[in-house]
């Protein structure tokens, strides 16, 4: 090892070393002899497809600020890590791949070699997410590392599943459900997004099958007339009082459907009168279940119009639109049309507009489900923080729809359902079962589809644990601590897992849920593809470093609110740790020989602190107070902006200042205490800002004197604790009134343009309060404002005749001119000034006193240089007047 850290501050030669050291020294593992509790999070399991972005970045970096932190404090901390199989993006992956690669399609090989090829594209592909998360620095227990479709997920599945379905929680039946044409498969409500579309609402006239007018209806959505059975009209609606219970007749279709009265029609929207149908719209759906109506289906599984739609059958849902409502409208039929913008569903992973669709799908009845759940958020089982989170929840929870669980998939948990090929019974079971219940059959076929993906993720806080089984991981961290999300998954994932930890394991999975925003771009825009806005994390972390791209986000960011990256501030952050780096770097160096051994140094019991030593000491501990509130209260770009400010300002700025006489001086006493209180100081303040930038803090850490049976890592080391009994403020008062006066005198150096390395004299005028205040920190003053003398006088009667001044509260600080001025080189200036402007006073003279350019110059052009006369003239009378004051302090 070398004596000090490299000359240059350079991320990559570390980072990766840094990582690969704490993984084999099982740093990441929870500590069995941890004096607190367990403190748990359970990582939010990235899909195997997903590549590492700015909100995993996010993610990851407010888990592991959260973990390290914990884990100092010493607690016994688990952060348990995992992946996603993501059915349909896995899907669509695995299927392209075949595509592409061999020419074949999933039913040219068969579930089965389908399945092969899933599970090869997982083994190649699905585990480069965490490698990139490594990057990160997260300090996550990769031993207990699962997938949600590895042995142990999958039987808590298949027990959780028959668990609800012998209940009566689970069903299967035909229901209305969202359908993606693309997917192929059945999405919950929530995996539909809304987005709004330009369309049109064109209003058709269905004339009475007794050959009166008829009615007149309004739709988006045309091509879905052919599987119309009834126009409802709201019982209060007087228009159509006379229509209730007669016919009308579809339009060319021919058909009659009846009119009838229901509570679902608006009076006041459109016509107030509504085409129902019942396949295609989940209000419609619901009219049709109250009313008896029959179930037609005109779109098919690829969106292609079925034989209801007569000669438009086989076309595409909006081809058809098209030339149905122009053979509509040449018939006739077409009243009018209004452009509107319409709100369409899309499907989540795709983006194709979904078709609702009858199907034979399971479901799990929701409410007895939510009610618990709803009720362990009221009572503050579990808190959202920012709490203005939990009315989102309850939104949704109070509003719940039961949940369509089956997806038309091949990659997933595979529905536990067995059916009898003699008699069709249906068997819900762990494994195939070997007798039919109902007829003794023998040859039974398992229910093709597989789960919603978020039904294995809802029990991911306790089935990563081991659970059904009762194991000692589940008993010692379930329920976890923390869960840290963003905003956008409350209902997805967070909401599931609350109700099925309620379910299964009688409590919720966690105390508190964390929620972040997004990751924007600097003009506040949200990251994508479509912008080609999106920033790779990796790129700059090879650029920048894990640990600037870290305290960047968590510097910046504040619970429940979006940030925006901004390449400045991960600049802002770099140079941060660069100045730690040289700081670490200088403090290394006069704590060791050339040889690389450790010098003479004090300890807690032989250190004679000095008033900088009590100041810097005083500094960080009141700083904890400060800094453990936030990181408790999960404000940690709070606690991250406090340690910079201790970091950046008071320890390298000031305290290193302060004590470079101690460290140059002679050996001894004083030169030992000063080296104590570096390395005792810098030490608490890397592991203050360990669980933000635990790369650099660790290596820095490396290179210090380490005390006996000291931990291998500072990931490791006890978290600072404030000292109630530490008491130096006469000496912080001392030391903060000598740095405002310092800053005085810089200011006033740097207003007078006088260089860094000239003598000055002060002299001081302090209220009487503040006057042996100030006269103690007079070495420090002399020091670091470069003064040659100073001066502390009672009256400004003993002030010299030419100052410049500065006040500070009850202290005046004044610089004799003097000192500040170089009078040779004010002469020279002075000098050089009167020629130059003797020469412009000259020359514009001589250029108003020409008469060709009076008598032809513009009026504004003359005035401007009349105005530009008198400033020269006035610019000259002035350097006239200076150059003798100046000649006479040189005594010339």
């Amino acid at each position: 090892m070398e004596n000090n850290l490299a000359k240059n501050y350079q991320p990559k030669e570390f980072e990766d070393r840094v990582y690969a050291a704490w993984e084999a020294g099982g740093a990441f593992l929870p500590d069995e002899n941890a004096p607190k509790d367990p403190y748990t999070v359970v990582m939010p399991p990235p899909n195997i497809t997903g590549q590492l972005h700015m909100g995993h970045a996010l993610d990851q970096s407010l888990q592991d600020v959260l973990i390290r932190f914990k884990r100092m404090q010493g607690h016994r901390t688990l952060w348990l890590p995992g992946t996603d199989h993501a059915s349909i993006a896995t899907e669509v992956k695995v299927v392209d791949k075949m595509r592409e690669e061999e020419g074949l399609s999933k039913e040219d090989v068969g579930r089965e070699g389908f399945l092969e090829r899933a599970w090869a594209w997982k083994k190649q592909y699905g585990n480069r997410i965490n490698e990139q998360i490594r990057r990160l620095g997260s300090s996550c227990d990769w031993s207990r590392e699962r997938f949600t479709m590895d042995e142990g997920c999958n039987r808590a599945v298949k027990e959780h599943f028959i668990n609800l379905y012998k209940k009566g929680l689970i069903y299967k039946g035909a229901r209305l459900i969202n359908w993606c044409p693309v997917c192929g498969s059945a999405l919950s409500d929530i995996e539909v997004e809304h987005v709004d579309h330009n369309g049109s609402y064109w209003y058709f006239r269905y004339p009475g099958a007794d050959g009166g007018e008829g009615i007149v209806v309004a739709t988006s959505r045309p091509e879905t007339m052919f599987a119309d059975t009834a126009v409802a009209v709201h019982p209060s609606d007087e228009r159509y009082t006379g229509l209730v219970g007669k016919k009308v007749i579809l339009p060319l279709v021919g058909r009659e459907i009846p009119v009838i009265a229901d509570e679902y029609p608006d009076p006041e929207k459109g016509t107030g009168a509504v085409k129902i149908t019942p396949s295609a719209d989940p209000n419609d759906f619901e009219v049709g279940l109250r009313h008896g109506l029959e179930m037609i289906e005109c779109i098919d599984e690829k969106a292609k119009m079925t034989a209801a739609a007569g000669k438009y059958e086989g076309m595409d849902r909006y081809e058809c639109r098209k030339a149905w409502v122009a053979d509509l409208e040449a018939a006739g039929y077409l009243v009018k049309v209004e452009k509107m913008v319409i709100p369409a569903g899309e499907c989540y992973r795709c983006h194709t507009v979904v078709e609702p669709r009858i199907s034979e799908q399971w479901f799990v009845k929701m409410k007895p489900l939510a009610e618990p759940a709803i009720e362990a958020v009221r009572k503050g089982e579990t808190k959202f923080v920012p709490e203005r989170f939990d009315k989102t929840y309850y939104h949704w929870m109070e509003d719940i729809k039961d949940w369509c669980i089956s997806r038309q998939l091949w990659w997933g948990h595979r529905i536990p359902a067995y059916y009898c090929e003699e008699c069709g019974e249906m068997v819900v079971a762990k494994e195939m079962p070997a007798v039919c219940p109902k007829c003794g059959g023998t040859h039974f076929q398992q229910d093709e589809d597989v789960l919603d993906t978020w039904f294995s993720s809802a029990l991911w806080p306790f089935s990563t644990m081991g659970w059904p089984e009762k194991t000692k991981d589940l008993a010692t961290y379930y329920p976890t601590s923390t869960l840290v999300t963003g905003y956008d998954i409350i209902f997805f994932w967070v909401a599931r897992m609350i109700f099925s930890g309620i379910e299964v394991m009688d409590r919720t999975p966690f105390e508190y849920v964390l929620i972040h925003g997004l990751v924007r771009d600097a003009q506040g825009r949200k990251m994508s593809k479509s912008l080609g806005n999106g920033i790779d994390p990796l790129e700059v972390i090879d650029t920048y470093g894990a640990d600037a791209l870290r305290f960047m986000l968590l510097s910046g960011i504040s619970p429940g609110s979006d940030i925006r990256y901004q390449v400045e501030k991960v600049e802002g952050a770099r140079n941060f740790a660069n100045k730690l780096w040289n700081a670490s770097r200088f403090a290394i160096m006069n704590i060791k020989d050339e040889e690389g051994n450790f010098l003479p140094m004090a300890d807690e019991a032989t250190a004679k602190l000095q008033p900088e030593d009590r100041w810097i000491l005083q500094a960080i501990n009141s700083a904890l107070t400060e800094i453990n509130l936030n990181m408790e209260r999960f404000e940690f770009a709070l606690a991250a902006q406090k340690i910079y400010e201790l970091i950046w300002g008071s320890f390298c700025d000031w305290y290193i200042e302060l004590i470079k006489p101690r460290l140059y001086g002679p050996d001894g006493e004083d030169k030992n205490s000063a080296r104590y209180c570096l390395v005792r100081c810098l030490k608490t303040m890397l592991k203050l800002l360990h669980p933000f930038m635990p790369f650099i803090t660790e290596e820095i850490w490396s290179y210090l004197p380490r005390e006996e049976g000291a931990k291998a890592f500072l990931m490791q080391e006890s978290w600072p604790v404030f000292d109630p009994a530490m008491d130096y403020a006469s000496d912080e008062a001392v030391l903060n009134l000598s740095m405002d006066i310092i800053k005085a005198i810089r200011n006033i150096r740097h207003e007078a343009e006088a260089l860094p390395s000239r003598k000055l004299h002060a002299v001081i005028l302090a209220q009487p309060e503040l006057a042996e205040q100030a006269k103690a920190g007079e070495r420090y003053m002399k020091t670091l404002a470069n003064l040659e003398g100073i001066q502390f006088i009672a009256s400004k009667d003993e002030l010299p005749e030419e100052t410049m001044s500065a006040a500070l509260p009850g202290v005046e600080v004044y610089v004799p001119l003097d000192d500040l001025m170089d009078y040779e080189a004010e002469y020279a200036r002075l000098t050089k000034e009167r020629e130059r402007l003797t020469k412009e006073v000259a020359r514009v003279t001589n250029q108003l006193s020409n008469e060709k350019f009076v008598s032809r110059a513009p009026a504004h052009v003359i005035q401007a240089e009349r105005d530009k006369l008198a400033g020269y003239e006035d610019m000259l009378a002035k350097t006239l007047a200076r150059i003798p004051v100046v000649e006479k302090k040189l005594g010339k």
